[in-house]
């Protein structure tokens, strides 16, 4: 398989966590959190029965695994809950655009340029847009859905952040991913235990859960990581910008919303800005 395709499947699965995320809105998020990022890590288990050195990494890289994967999703999870999902999950995917503004402070030998700085303003206008139009979005009250905008901005800036750190660490083997799940699903578990009340949770959500942990919080980081293993970063990049545009349009579908002028025009924004910063590499 080559590392398009690799690329184009893990999109595909990334596309489908915001609506999951909102159909399991009821859920406490360290519990959702926790249990899907363990079920994710299952499928690195047989490599680990193989060679146990596949989850031998230095301490270091193993914690800025956690603070990727768990820190990334709680926050996306809450966002869902005390905004508008399809306005939150726009703003989330201002991840892109971090990374091109945070590149120069966190990667030694590499610049800021003015194509950068245009493209970082115009993704930054789309999720202005998409947040005004929530004055008319009806899905929450003003404070609570301006309120959930601060952890989506979050999750954007821990997604970036450790996409950039992944390259200041000693490379580490695909199947170690599955150990940053793991241990970050431990965590999610017990901060549910220590800070959540008790939930049950019925059949249909351990399906969707299941779901969640194999597909968005499991294959789709083993996937990534062999494409960027195996192609050319940049173009691999370039491709990471149809998952908000299918994440959107999912949930568009599953909350039942048209397709307003401000989400199309952020949605727009947004996207146009990501590309434009990656062609200025």
């Amino acid at each position: 398989m080559s590392a398009t395709l690799y690329a184009l499947a893990a999109i595909a699965l990334w596309g489908t966590l915001a609506s999951l995320g909102t159909s399991l809105s009821h859920l406490p998020p360290f519990l959702l959190t926790g249990l899907a990022l363990m079920i994710g890590s299952v499928m690195s288990w047989p490599a680990v029965l193989r060679d146990r050195r596949a989850w031998t990494v230095p301490p270091r890289t193993l914690a800025l695994g956690v603070y990727g994967l768990f820190g990334f999703h709680f926050l996306l999870f809450i966002a869902l809950r005390h905004a508008p999902p399809v306005e939150a999950n726009l703003v989330n995917y201002l991840w892109p655009l971090f990374m091109v503004v945070l590149a120069p402070a966190l990667l030694p030998g590499v610049w800021l340029r003015p194509l950068h700085v245009v493209a970082a303003l115009l993704g930054f206008a789309g999720a202005a847009i998409a947040i005004l139009g929530t004055r008319g979005a009806g899905a929450a009250s003003a404070g609570s859905a301006y309120w959930g905008f601060a952890p989506a901005l979050g999750s954007a800036f821990i997604w970036a952040s450790y996409s950039l750190w992944t390259r200041r660490v000693p490379a580490f083997p695909t199947a170690a991913i599955g150990l940053f799940g793991l241990v970050s699903g431990a965590l999610s578990l017990l901060c549910h235990a220590l800070l959540e009340p008790a939930a049950a949770l019925t059949s249909r959500d351990w399906l969707l859960v299941a779901l969640c942990g194999l597909g968005p919080l499991g294959a789709a980081f083993f996937l990534w990581d062999m494409a960027l293993k195996r192609g050319d970063v940049r173009q691999i990049g370039i491709l990471s910008y149809i998952t908000p545009l299918a994440s959107t349009a999912l949930l568009l579908v599953v909350t039942a919303r048209p397709l307003s002028w401000s989400i199309a025009l952020a949605a727009a924004l947004i996207i146009s800005a990501a590309v434009m910063g990656t062609r200025a590499r």
